[in-house]
């Protein structure tokens, strides 16, 4: 379950966000429940000075933007562990990271003078030190080097941070279980095995046994549960377990002093109850762990990172393995075949094919060669090249998509505010439906059975017991934020970036469809097909042009410049460009003011040589000089070879599909046209504000669920403006974008992909839902003895965790199998 704080002071208005904020992530050891959540969200939402805040179940992680004057995270981190009595351990989020080993004590070497480039330096082990630094000024290789007095080694691999927290949590839930089965065999033996009749001596041994039990293995729950209560004043499940494990712990001893006082209870001790529950709920919170762990890792991206590289000269010669952590900027490496790309880079020599469908999706091999960029993850064909790193392991492809993807782990779908509302009463009334359970049980064993109250009040017990401990609400907690884990990997591997879960759920509902055309629809690498001159100095005209656009990076200036370099032309010195968004370029030459872009913004669209061009289809790219036109370029493009089968598909499913363009009417036109989009869904010469307003239009509809797909140019204001913004990855810097999804590969089926993964994974969410309401019902009537002739005996009510947990840990995990069909 990922929590969200909603109603942050300064979330309304940025304005009045502090400046002085830091953003912190945590790793949290001993999230085992949705309990434990609310406890962590309410014990850092009481601290001043902590904003935008978000916590993960499934990460076992809390985000968010501390006010460094309310305090430090050491501040922070100490209130929580005091609260909550969980572990808390910072993750870096800024620079590079490496574990490194010291010769002296690990504590003693982080109080010294930071070097240059350190930003800081954690003890994390007797001899172990996390050092973070900035790979732009001091590289790995040198910081262990020549940084410090004496050379540092380089200490063994960890796995990130969320997942070496899971598995630490798994291994001391497997101790803890294993411990746990150990001290309650025994007890069930002298209990339920033919021996010979010592009750003195078997109930001494047992007591012995169950002691050990309830304070080693239960022990735990105690301050757990009354943390939750006393500081964030939450009921959770952890008092579920302490009531039920102590009422049968405390009667058994009653029951076995009466024994030896020689009055024995017509009930006897019961030791074995308490033992064998205690086993059974730490057995399933293990199996659950474990489940939820595997889960996690399975659609994990930074699986795909490799662990070595070799470094090698520019030339390709003398080879040396090195860990991939100790990469610097400037380095070469050879990427051998049938091997994985280490990091990102650029080829200088070799030539090869590339799968890169591990990261991007994309199931068809690609061609690289000197220039061409490589990314993390992609694995080696059949040849063998020298790369040029251009980003180190910490920032390239894998981290950033791992991060994304992350970062929808951490949102809230509306979805979980049900989530949320049904898990604060669950506890409440499980405790009143035991109640109620007891105190019928006592009416019947009385009035109905004519028992007297001893014996009527100690099956009452019984049953009240298995009420306490069969309801499990980690089932409904879990319902929602698995699927987003497991949606959101998968997506990645299909080269589909959730960057909020709010996306997973809502996507399905896409009603309309609205593209961008230039670098969307069609493959954005116009070309310049005819250029009209209106002065006799087409030189200077063209020097003039080149200089306007040389240094853009909107499609048409660079085809424009292309055009223009390739025929020789020397780029004209232009004294204060600027751009202007959605219209093109201004500046100044020689004195006098110099534009270039569409005719429209240059009022030029009236004259019979930009009609020509604008009749041919063409998109008229225009020059001006002191608002005379002087050049005019008509461009062509072409579309992408998917656009035509994505919206037919669309078209299919009962989708509306539109185009929105700032380009020229008959550019725009003409792509309708071989799309089959209708003349009323098509807007052409649309500044970043129009396209704005025609997506409010369509959203002023209520069932009207709008997806924008744009290439990033010019479009930030439409992404944030649709239900759905996503963002068609060119290139460009897939971390900065303001959509809500990225695809990692030009192709539009990614689309497809995204409605129809968000249409599997509401499904598993709906389904999920109905398991925990049926689970919880069924289990609690079972255990209640509505069902007369059926009821689960307290010792094994334990077994509820695993029973309710595993069905929604699997439903997500089908998601795996999900394949794209286009």
């Amino acid at each position: 379950m990922e929590k969200v704080e909603e109603a942050a002071v300064y979330d309304t208005d940025i304005e009045q966000m502090p400046s002085n904020l830091q953003h912190v992530i945590l790793d949290v050891q001993g999230l085992t429940c949705t309990g434990c959540e609310t406890k962590l969200f309410r014990s850092l939402q009481g601290i001043p000075g902590i904003h935008r805040l978000q916590t993960s179940l499934v990460l076992s992680q809390a985000e968010f933007d501390l006010d460094e004057k309310a305090g430090s995270v050491d501040e922070v981190v100490k209130s929580v562990e005091k609260t909550t009595g969980f572990g808390c351990q910072r993750v870096n989020n800024e620079g590079q990271e490496i574990d490194v080993l010291v010769s002296g004590d690990a504590k003693t070497f982080v109080g010294q003078k930071y070097p240059p480039g350190v930003l800081q330096m954690t003890a994390i082990g007797k001899q172990i030190v996390r050092i973070v630094y900035d790979g732009r000024i001091v590289g790995a290789r040198t910081l262990l080097n020549e940084c410090f007095d004496t050379p540092l080694g380089l200490a063994a691999r960890r796995s990130s941070s969320e997942m070496e927290t899971g598995r630490k949590h798994v291994r001391n839930m497997a101790w803890t279980t294993c411990v746990s089965i150990i001290l309650t065999i025994p007890v069930l033996v002298m209990a339920w095995a033919s021996l010979p009749h010592r009750p003195i001596a078997y109930g001494s041994a047992s007591l012995a046994l169950a002691t050990i039990v309830q304070s080693v293995i239960a022990g735990p729950f105690y301050p757990s549960a009354l943390r939750a209560l006393i500081f964030t004043r939450v009921i959770e499940i952890d008092l579920l377990i302490v009531l039920s494990t102590s009422t049968a712990y405390i009667f058994s001893i009653v029951s076995f002093a009466f024994m030896v006082a020689g009055h024995p209870l017509p009930t006897e001790q019961f030791f074995q109850t308490s033992t064998l529950l205690i086993t059974l709920i730490v057995l399933g919170r293990l199996v659950s762990a474990f489940a939820r762990q595997r889960a996690v890792e399975s659609v994990s991206i930074r699986s795909l990172q490799a662990e070595t590289a070799t470094l090698c000269t520019a030339d390709g010669l003398h080879d040396e393995p090195i860990d991939v952590r100790l990469l610097q900027y400037g380095d070469h490496f050879k990427v051998t075949p049938d091997s994985r790309i280490p990091t990102d880079g650029v080829v200088v020599s070799g030539s090869t094919e590339v799968d890169e469908s591990m990261v991007t999706g994309e199931s068809i091999p690609v061609e690289k060669y000197p220039g061409s960029p490589v990314i993390a993850g992609s694995l080696n064909g059949s040849g063998a090249i020298v790369i040029r790193l251009t980003h180190l392991p910490g920032d390239n492809t894998i981290s950033t998509i791992a991060t994304m993807v992350d970062q929808a782990k951490f949102s809230k779908p509306r979805t979980q505010e049900i989530v949320d509302i049904v898990a604060s009463y669950f506890v409440p009334v499980v405790l009143a439906l035991t109640i109620i359970t007891f105190t019928v049980w006592i009416a019947v064993g009385i009035a109905v059975r004519h028992q007297k109250g001893g014996p009527a009040a100690v099956n009452a017990i019984t049953y009240s017991l298995s009420v306490l401990i069969i309801s499990c609400p980690c089932a409904i907690g879990l319902a929602v934020p698995m699927v987003i884990v497991i949606a959101g990997g998968v997506a990645a591997k299909h080269g589909v970036i959730f960057k909020s879960a709010i996306t997973v759920e809502i996507a399905r509902n896409t009603s309309h469809v609205v593209f961008d055309k230039t670098g969307t629809l069609t493959q954005g690498q116009l070309s310049v097909m005819e250029e009209v001159y209106f002065g006799e100095d087409q030189d200077h005209a063209a020097s003039v042009a080149l200089g306007l656009t040389c240094d853009s990076k909107h499609p048409v200036s660079v085809a424009v410049s292309a055009y223009l370099k390739d025929k020789g032309v020397r780029a004209a010195r232009i004294d204060n460009a600027k751009s202007i968004t959605g219209k093109g370029v201004q500046g100044t030459f020689d004195s006098q003011a110099v534009r270039c872009g569409n005719t429209r913004w240059l009022a030029i669209d009236g004259r019979p040589e930009v009609r020509n061009l604008l009749t041919q289809g063409f998109t008229v790219f225009a020059v001006t000089m002191n608002e005379e036109p002087i050049a005019t370029f008509g461009l062509s493009d072409s579309l992408r070879p998917d656009s035509q089968f994505v919206v037919n598909e669309l078209q299919k499913r009962k989708i509306a599909v539109s185009i929105i363009s700032g380009d020229d009417v008959g550019a725009v036109d003409a792509i309708a046209a071989q799309l089959n989009i209708p003349a009323s869904h098509v807007r052409a010469r649309c500044t970043p504000g129009d396209k704005q307003e025609y997506l409010k239009q369509l959203r002023r509809h209520a069932a009207e669920k709008v997806l924008f797909c744009g290439d990033g140019t010019n479009d930030a204001v439409a992404l944030a403006q649709a239900d759905t913004g996503v963002h068609i990855n060119t290139g460009s810097d897939v971390a900065q974008t303001a959509a809500d999804v990225v695809l990692m590969r030009p192709y539009l089926s990614g689309i497809l992909v995204l409605l129809d993964l968000s249409k599997a994974a509401s499904h598993r969410i709906f389904f999920n839902f109905a398991w925990a309401f049926v689970y919880n019902v069924f289990a609690i009537l079972l255990a209640a003895g509505a069902f007369v002739n059926v009821r689960v005996e307290p010792q094994y009510a334990g077994l509820g965790e695993i029973v309710s947990v595993l069905p929604v840990i699997l439903i997500a995990l089908q998601l795996k199998f999900f394949k794209r069909q286009y």
